[in-house]
Formats: C-alpha cells, sequence, structure tokens
C-alpha cells in the first residue's frame, strides 16, 4: 500500500470498476450502481491505479417544515477489504460530499448500521426505524374499504398527492421526476391509486411480491401515502383481500408511516416489529439549512443558542423565527439552550418530541421555557423518512 492514494470523479472505467469492487466488498451485486448512473454522483479512491474505495451521493430536495431543503443523500459506499482499518472510509466521506456542498447541498442524510462511525463524523439519528410484519387475514378481518375506488398504475395526480403528503413529515425526499421510473424498475412494484367514486385520489400504495420456497408469497409495502385515515383503512383492507395467495404483508424498513391506524385498527394486536438501522441527518451549513427550513406560522420568538462546533469551542448564535421564516445569526448573547451539531441535526429534525426527550438526550438548557420553544418550532411535523437511497 505504498502507492499514492488519490480522490477523482469516477469515469466510466472508474464506474465499472467501483461496481466490481462493490461486488466484492458487499459480497453480492448493488443494483443501485447501475440503476443511478444516470443521476448520481460517484467519487472514488484509487490507488496503484485500482479504485479502493468509493461512494455514490445524490443532491436532492428533502422536505422540513414543509420547504424543500438541498440534501446530499449517501448510499452504497463501501472499501475494498485489505484497505480497511486506515480511516479511508473517513477521507472518503470528506471526498464524497464536496462536490454535493459546491451544488448547493446544506445537509446530508445516510442510512447505516455503523452508527456509532457516522456519529463521529457529526451524523445522528432524528428517530427509530421499524419495518412491520402482519397476517393478511388480520388485515381482512379488522379494515373495511367502504365506498374505495381502488385503479393501478402511477399518474401524475397520485404523484402530486405523494409530493403534498410527503411534506407534512420531516425527512421525505422530494421525489425528482426519475425516482419513480428508478424506483419500479429497481423492485418491479405494482402501485395502485384509492379514491372515491367522483373525487380526487388520497392513497397511494406499491408494493412487489416475494416469493415463498414452497408455496405462495408475502407481499412488501414500498409505498404507503394516505390523506385520511378512511384513505388508510382502505389501503390496508386492500392488502387483506390478499389473503388466498400471501399468508403475510410485510412493510419494509420506514415504509409505514409512524401513525396509529394499524395499532387502533386491528381486532387481535399481532403485528411483528423488528427494528433497522436508522436514517440519520448531518448539518453542512446551518445557518443556510435553517433559513431554508419552514417554519410554524404562528409562532415568533428569539432564543439565543449555543453550537459546538468541529474544533470543539462553543459559537454564539440568534435563532429568530416570524412569519414562517427563521433567520440564525452570530451573536455575544449567552446562549440559553446548547447544542452539539448532532443534537442540534436531531432537532432540526422535529425528533425531539418534548423537553423531557431533549434533556434525556444530552441538551442542556438555563431556560425551561426556551428549550419548550425551540422543541415546539420543530416539533409541528414528526420524522419520517420512507425513501431508500
Amino acid at each position: 500500500m505504498n502507492e499514492q492514494l488519490t480522490f477523482a470523479p469516477a469515469d466510466d472505467c472508474l464506474w465499472e470498476q467501483y461496481e466490481q469492487l462493490a461486488t466484492r466488498a458487499y459480497g453480492h451485486p448493488v443494483g443501485d450502481i447501475t440503476h443511478l448512473r444516470e443521476h448520481a454522483d460517484l467519487q472514488v479512491a484509487v490507488r496503484g491505479g485500482r479504485v479502493v474505495a468509493g461512494g455514490l451521493g445524490l443532491l436532492v430536495d428533502q422536505f422540513f417544515g414543509g420547504a424543500p431543503v438541498p440534501s446530499a443523500c449517501l448510499g452504497d459506499g463501501c472499501v475494498a477489504p485489505e484497505e480497511r482499518g486506515e480511516h479511508l472510509a473517513t477521507d472518503m466521506v470528506t471526498e464524497r460530499l464536496r462536490p454535493l456542498i459546491e451544488r448547493g447541498a446544506v445537509i446530508s442524510a445516510l442510512v447505516t448500521s455503523s452508527t456509532g462511525y457516522a456519529r463521529r463524523l457529526g451524523w445522528e439519528a432524528p428517530t427509530g426505524v421499524l419495518a412491520w410484519a402482519v397476517a393478511t387475514d388480520a388485515l381482512k378481518r379488522s379494515f373495511a374499504s367502504e365506498d374505495f375506488e381502488v385503479e393501478h398504475g402511477l399518474t401524475g395526480e397520485a404523484e402530486a398527492l405523494q409530493r403534498d403528503l410527503a411534506r407534512q413529515w420531516n425527512g421525505p425526499v422530494h421525489r425528482p421526476t426519475w425516482w419513480s421510473r428508478w424506483k419500479q424498475d429497481k423492485s418491479n412494484l405494482a402501485t395502485y391509486r384509492f379514491a372515491r367514486p367522483g373525487h380526487p385520489t388520497t392513497g397511494l400504495l406499491s408494493y412487489t411480491t416475494k416469493r415463498h420456497e414452497r408455496h405462495g408469497m408475502s407481499l412488501v409495502v414500498h409505498d404507503f401515502w394516505a390523506a385520511s385515515q378512511p384513505t388508510a383503512a382502505a389501503m390496508l383492507a386492500f392488502l387483506g383481500r390478499h389473503n388466498t395467495r400471501a399468508h403475510t404483508i410485510e412493510f419494509r424498513r420506514g415504509a409505514l408511516p409512524p401513525y396509529p391506524t394499524l395499532l387502533h385498527g386491528l381486532r387481535h394486536y399481532r403485528a411483528t416489529a423488528e427494528a433497522w438501522h436508522p436514517w440519520m441527518l448531518r448539518m453542512l451549513d446551518i445557518p443556510e439549512a435553517i433559513r431554508l427550513r419552514g417554519w410554524p406560522n404562528d409562532l415568533t420568538t428569539a432564543v439565543p443558542m449555543e453550537i459546538k462546533n468541529e474544533t470543539g469551542d462553543w459559537d454564539r448564535w440568534m435563532l429568530q423565527i416570524k412569519d414562517g421564516t427563521a433567520d440564525f445569526v452570530p451573536t455575544h448573547v449567552e446562549g440559553q439552550v446548547t447544542f452539539t451539531r448532532r443534537q442540534l441535526a436531531v432537532w432540526y429534525a422535529g425528533g425531539y418530541r418534548s423537553t423531557t426527550s431533549a434533556r434525556m438526550a444530552g441538551v442542556h438548557a438555563v431556560s425551561e421555557k426556551a428549550l419548550a420553544t425551540l422543541v415546539r418550532s420543530t416539533a409541528e411535523f414528526e420524522p419520517w423518512l420512507p425513501d431508500h437511497f
């Protein structure tokens, strides 16, 4: 390993090399490296003419407070097994973020099981992530579709509905025009729309099938977007009607929104939840990320804060919110609430649902009122990232 290590954006040759490296590092082919080639940025590390590390990056918007915020979404990163242990992954993350920051990214999201490693680099998990499984017969016995009509296929109206519903959470991707086709080609999805007769679409559901070795199958839900509780119930009833072929309905990690329709609807609560590694958020440009985010229209406040910077020192800032907008400017006023950069990311995503949860996460405040105001300012919407990348 004496050859010099260099970093570079991938050309066609390096892209092919990275695809081979990822197959070796992950132990299986990584389809997104092919499927996202037209849309993703790929940065690689090269030593002695060989690609030894790399990863994809997508510059997309994520919704926070109802507003789209430019985000560097990182995925499919790896380091060659023979190169591990030399902190190459840390340098690789810096190189992967660089071009996306230059193009306007002010936050960054990733999904990883190596949460300790990601925390050391500044990411934090705003919320837990669960995958759900429920017997198809249980859905059939528990939910009714009322008078909803179901139609197959994705339409522009359904995509507009998905965007409108995504704005009601902190974290979903503002899906580019190519996103749905990528998901369809990648996972062979079947998509259905739900609406009352003569009314606009109020529900969007997509799933794929997983065949069992001997008989039958499971349905794996990828998208579950409902504009109302009756719509959600109708969508669950539709899934229940697959009981003659599918014994189980699985909601892939993060696919089921964190609202209580399933909890309140099942006659016998025998659903299974499995914890998955979480999505994590990092603040790249704090003042700009706060300026671009949406804020409650009925909140007017000014809260002095102290934020731990990347060198370990504490910087003083004033958060000013008025008429649904915010500014974050330097100040000499002593902070009433102190955040590390990772705690700030959780607050930004609405991950602190109460002052108790914030304090139990290590947030320090000299004013309970100031902390309550900050919690309220980002808790209007809940954190949820159903999109995978």
